[in-house]
């Protein structure tokens, strides 16, 4: 098998076509695989019109960002496999900078993502997480000259990453219970308890337009990643130490509030509460990896610093 970029698309039109031109002009050939989770914006008949070289996955129903790559990686293995979000723009050696962090020993390779208001600004160098699993975009607004220094991230983002495949499928690869946020952390954290490890790949750079999907401050958002906060709370079983459940419940109570008076949404709480008690059926899943051993107050300060507010 050789090396695939995978890009899950739903309605992404123009900012799709530009992904797939960047991804056109990379210094190493790949082959790329779009699936689309139904679109009704054309974006799919866009891809076979002007990308003929684009292998094409139609879904008939859309069935969320880790879903979907499942079932293209599933129907087009390779190995490795990349992950690239059609709202990004990969500078011509993306991909060729991540292969070259991969090699023996290691599962997963992060790119960083750059900001697109601030080329000058890390968005995400992948994904990182404190103790109750809060995740974090790694150097998220620091510079990039950051990057020279910087230590490995627990993971990589599901929009800049490589994966080994035979890691990647022996955990399953992404939990389908989770539709959309978060499921890259769950899957970095499922990686590293099997020993896996992820390099940063510091030159494999691409911009990206945040949340150009949903959208950086509204209830559909906050319902997305409400709901896959609380199921990764119940399903790692984060609150089973008392100690840990206040933390938790002051973080938390603490964002909702700042979206229901911001953004006049209770929306992050319903989806919390539906998270949580649909990860109470379930097996748990044991956390590992190197986690952030920091407080309240920086925790709540990282989070809201995504946004500027507390709207996350």
């Amino acid at each position: 098998m050789r090396p695939a970029v995978y890009i899950p698309n739903f309605n992404g039109g123009e900012l799709l076509a530009r992904a797939l031109e960047s991804l056109r002009a990379q210094t190493r050939e790949v082959d790329i695989v779009v699936v689309d989770n139904a679109s009704i914006d054309g974006s799919d008949v866009m891809v076979s019109e002007r990308f003929p070289e684009v292998t094409l996955l139609r879904l008939e129903e859309n069935l969320g960002f880790g879903a979907a790559l499942n079932r293209a990686v599933f129907t087009y293995p390779s190995d490795p496999l990349i992950l690239f979000n059609n709202d990004a723009e990969a500078e011509p050696t993306f991909v060729e900078e991540l292969l070259s962090q991969f090699g023996e020993g290691i599962d997963s390779v992060a790119g960083v993502l750059v900001q697109e208001r601030d080329p000058g600004l890390i968005d995400s160098a992948g994904v990182i997480a404190d103790t109750t699993l809060m995740g974090f975009d790694h150097l998220h607004g620091e510079p990039l000259a950051t990057l020279s220094a910087a230590a490995d991230p627990l993971g990589p983002t599901g929009g800049a990453a490589l994966y080994r495949h035979a890691a990647f499928t022996a955990v399953g690869g992404f939990d389908e219970r989770i539709f959309l946020y978060y499921e890259d952390l769950d899957l970095a954290l499922r990686l590293a308890a099997q020993g896996g490890r992820c390099r940063l790949a510091r030159g494999a750079r691409a911009v990206h337009a945040y949340s150009a999907s949903l959208g950086a401050g509204n209830g559909a958002k906050y319902a997305r990643t409400g709901w896959s906060r609380g199921y990764m709370l119940r399903r790692y079983g984060v609150m089973r130490d008392p100690r840990m459940a206040l933390r938790v419940l002051t973080c938390e109570a603490a964002i909702v509030t700042g979206q229901l008076l911001r953004d006049r949404t209770a929306q992050g709480l319903l989806g919390r509460l539906r998270g949580f008690h649909q990860g109470s059926r379930l097996p748990r899943e044991a956390a590992s990896g190197p986690l952030l051993k920091i407080g309240t107050r920086e925790a709540l300060a990282r989070r809201w610093g995504r946004r500027g507010r507390p709207g996350l």
